[in-house]
C-alpha cells in the first residue's frame, strides 16, 4: 500500500521550532553542565556561578537557534521549504516537489521518529526533518498505517 499525501509547505517558523526541540532533547545533558557550574556556588559562595550558568545556557541555545534559522536561509535546502508531496510505503519515503521531480528516502537513514498530537516528525539528521502533519493525510486510514510503518520500523514505541 501507498499513501499518499496533499501538498505541504514546511514554514520555517516551524521548521525551527522542531529542530531546536530536537537537538535539546538530543543533548539533555548540557542542563546537567550548566547545574554542575551552579554547584560551584557550594565551594565559592558568589552569584556569578548562576549568573555565568545562566550566560553560558543562553549562549548555548543561542547558537542552536543561529544555527536553524540559517539552515532555512542555504541554497541547499530551499527544497524543504517549498510545497512538497510524500509517497510513503513499507520501503521508502518519496518526497516529491511535483509529478515528475522527487527524491527517496530510505527508512533506515531515519534516525527516529516523534508522534505528537497532531503530526509525524521524522528526523533524518539535526538539521533535516520531515514534519508530517495530521491534516496532510487523506483520510485517518493513511496516518495510521505511516503509524504502523513506524512501529515495524522501530522507529517509535508502540
Amino acid at each position: 500500500m501507498i499513501v499518499k499525501t496533499k501538498k505541504y509547505k514546511l514554514e520555517s517558523s516551524t521548521y525551527i521550532k522542531l529542530a531546536l526541540k530536537n537537538v535539546l532533547k538530543q543533548q539533555w545533558w548540557v542542563f546537567l553542565i550548566a547545574l554542575a557550574i551552579c554547584a560551584g556556588y557550594l565551594w565559592i559562595p558568589n552569584a556569578w556561578w548562576f549568573i555565568g550558568a545562566g550566560i553560558a545556557l543562553v549562549l548555548y541555545i543561542l547558537f542552536w537557534l543561529i544555527q536553524f534559522a540559517g539552515v532555512t536561509q542555504l541554497e541547499q535546502t530551499k527544497m524543504l521549504f517549498e510545497k512538497l508531496a510524500y509517497e510513503i510505503n513499507s520501503q521508502q519515503i518519496l518526497v516529491k516537489l511535483n509529478a515528475r521531480q522527487g527524491m527517496p528516502i530510505k527508512w533506515d537513514q531515519i534516525k527516529k521518529a516523534n508522534v505528537a498530537k497532531d503530526h509525524f516528525v521524522l528526523v533524518v539528521n539535526k538539521a533535516q526533518l520531515i514534519h508530517l502533519p495530521y491534516k496532510i493525510f487523506n483520510n485517518d486510514n493513511d496516518r495510521k498505517f505511516v503509524e504502523s510503518i513506524l512501529k515495524r520500523k522501530g522507529l517509535i514505541k508502540s
